[in-house]
């Protein structure tokens, strides 16, 4: 398949490699980011993007999307797919996907999780929204690239099950911080703590395979130092994002607004910026209550 590709930083960059090393003919643009292994150089985003079956990009906020899909949409062939794996707001995701359809180009939005290990493995969660046809054509592309596709409807769907999905992530990964720093306090050994609980009713995601406690459980970023497997600026980001549809949508989401302030506080002004979003272990074991 001929593939666009804009967008090729930690986390473009291993997806337009993972489609070129599958045999796909990839042409990449990104402003400063160097051309994977495989990927041949445009020298703008609609060059990346003409004569493209499919047109991926992998940008940092809704409005850089806009930006670029009103430079790549008049470029593009009817019929053909516009698939933006970025996590922006639902909003952008409808305003780029309607002008999509103006111009008679299909259009996709796909998140992804899985972060830039699963990236580079191949083995990223897409979440989409758009037309069957549209998810349909992608499809095989998704499967390069990740180990699962869901067609979440229509849309701005995709979207939608980014942020619920984060957010939930967010409000997990705190109070698995929190559990960890009392039961410190408590005198009870990490160790022991994990035993339990990975296979009791306080198990999760964020226990049992990302867990925040470095030496415990399967190996973490808290076993390197914390450097970013997923950053806490970047779940800010997306905690952000829940809030502004929560907002959008008039839906009471308290224990996300209280993990945005938590993560706001932790990145902005307690030294978090940089590393891994399970960095909030230390941040609680430094702090008393009150």
């Amino acid at each position: 398949m001929k593939i666009g590709f804009i967008g090729l930083g930690n986390m473009g960059a291993p997806m337009a490699r993972n489609l070129a090393a599958a045999g796909h003919d990839v042409t990449g643009y990104d402003t400063a980011a160097p051309m994977p292994d495989g990927v041949h150089a445009a020298i703008s985003a609609a060059g990346a993007a003409k004569g493209a079956e499919v047109v991926i990009t992998m940008l940092p906020n809704g409005t850089i999307l806009r930006t670029v899909a009103a430079e790549v949409i008049p470029a593009m062939a009817k019929g053909a797919v516009l698939c933006d794996c970025s996590t922006v707001d639902v909003e952008s995701a409808r305003a780029v996907a309607d002008e999509a359809a103006k111009a008679g180009v299909h259009s996709l939005d796909a998140p992804v999780s899985g972060g830039v290990g699963g990236a580079s493995a191949g083995t990223l969660t897409f979440m989409a929204g758009g037309s069957e046809q549209a998810f349909a054509t992608v499809k095989p592309l998704f499967d390069v690239m990740g180990q699962k596709a869901v067609h979440c409807g229509a849309s701005g769907a995709g979207q939608a099950a980014k942020i619920c999905n984060n957010m939930i992530l967010g409000v997990t990964m705190i109070a698995t911080c929190e559990a960890f720093a009392l039961a410190d306090k408590l005198g009870l050994d990490r160790q022991k703590m994990f035993d339990v609980v990975s296979t009791s009713s306080g198990y999760s995601w964020t226990m049992n395979a990302y867990c925040p406690a470095p030496g415990v459980g399967p190996k973490s970023p808290a076993d390197n130092g914390y450097k970013p497997g997923f950053a806490a600026e970047l779940m800010l980001k997306d905690l952000r994002l829940s809030q502004q549809a929560a907002e959008a949508a008039d839906a009471d989401t308290p224990m996300g607004q209280l993990a945005t302030l938590l993560y706001e506080a932790f990145v902005e002004s307690e030294g978090g910026r940089g590393k891994d979003f399970s960095a909030m272990l230390p941040r609680f074991e430094k702090r008393h209550r009150g």
